[in-house]
């Protein structure tokens, strides 16, 4: 013990740079002491708790542990090293680059981990997908420019917090920036207006690719939505390039989500149809209609009385979204009720006038 002891005092008496040998041992023991119990806490503690959250329904614990696991081992280094030179007496200029140093180590973790958490926030609310490639193409372009925005906010903040740490008048820089914010803004305000209503499409949904949409005059397959613009195959077959903010503000039709189509039809009969072929139509038209299949029958009312006609109103489902289901169903209602009119020998009315003249004798020959 008294050669310890003595070993000691002479380390104490024997200085070097404003420190004894030791206080370089102390700190060199701080700081293994400090960098053991960080890899220990990573490695026993952290790995405890992933074991842990697996077997947790919600999958938001598995992601922060994972965003701890990740910390790299540099970060560790210069933690421990920070605490032991807090035991050490260093000139004004060693302390400061060690304080910067060990700032940009910081930041530049908990940037990083801040990004693995966006990710994470991004994949798990925003990239739900439908299968198709092209729909995954579409969903991985919007989460990657999502990405990079937050990451681009990110690293201005952390920049911003360095300078103000290193003594620079941040607030000028600041009041700069916003003045170059905003005239960058104005200048790329379409470019910006179409990106957010990109973001507005994807987060909302009012279509997806391979819907079929009616946009004002124009109608057709939305083949790509892009983060500028969004192309839709027209039935004519050329590509219709429509901007994604014309999109968020129009009024869109998604025939997609068309489960079955109503159709209304007029039938227009002679006058000269007795009474008994007028009541026997709503059950014809009725009994017609029951017999086809994807075709549902819903009402026929002799509405009113035209100018040259009697006039029905027809009214059925086809229980189809496909439009050329549709229009099979259409037609063989109307083949069917053509053949059934005949046979019940009631006719179709065509525009008519009947004129009347009144022939009356002025007087006799002399």
């Amino acid at each position: 013990m008294q050669k310890l002891e003595s070993f000691w005092q002479n380390m104490q008496a024997s200085h070097f740079l404003s420190n004894s040998l030791a206080d370089y041992l102390s700190a060199v023991a701080i700081f293994i002491a400090v960098l053991v119990a960080l890899k220990l806490f990573q490695l026993i503690i952290l790995s405890r708790l992933r074991k842990f959250a697996r077997k947790t329904k919600t999958d938001f614990d598995d992601a922060l542990v994972e965003i701890f696991l990740k910390i790299k081992p540099p970060f560790y280094f210069f933690v421990a090293l920070y605490f032991s030179f807090r035991t050490l007496s260093l000139t004004p200029l060693v302390e400061k680059i060690i304080s910067v140093i060990i700032l940009l180590v910081i930041v530049f973790e908990i940037v990083m981990a801040a990004e693995r958490f966006v990710e994470y926030f991004i994949k798990k609310y925003l990239g739900e997908v439908k299968d198709g490639k092209d729909q995954k193409k579409y969903s991985q372009s919007m989460l990657s420019a999502a990405s990079i925005i937050v990451k681009i906010g990110l690293w201005i903040i952390a920049i911003v917090l360095i300078l103000s740490n290193l003594g620079v008048n941040v607030t000028s820089l600041i009041a700069s920036l916003g003045i170059g914010g905003i005239a960058i803004a104005l200048a790329l305000q379409n470019v910006l207006s179409d990106l957010f209503s990109a973001f507005s499409i994807y987060i909302d949904k009012p279509f997806e690719v391979g819907d079929f949409i009616t946009v004002g005059q124009d109608s057709g397959t939305v083949e790509k939505i892009g983060l500028k613009t969004t192309r839709i195959r027209s039935l004519q077959g050329e590509e219709i390039v429509v901007s994604n903010r014309e999109l968020t503000t129009a009024r869109v039709q998604n025939f997609k989500k068309l489960q079955r189509r109503r159709v209304v039809s007029q039938l227009n009969v002679a006058y000269e149809s007795t009474q008994t072929q007028l009541k026997e139509i709503p059950k014809t038209c009725q009994e017609i209609i029951e017999k086809i299949t994807k075709a549902e029958f819903d009402r026929c009312h002799f509405t009113d009385y035209g100018e040259s006609s009697l006039n029905f109103e027809l009214v059925y489902y086809v229980n189809s979204a496909e439009y050329v289901d549709f229009m099979d169903v259409k037609q063989k209602v109307n083949f069917e009720i053509l053949s059934k009119f005949r046979k019940l020998e009631i006719n179709f009315a065509y525009p008519t006038q009947t004129i009347y003249v009144n022939n009356e004798s002025k007087g006799g020959r002399a």
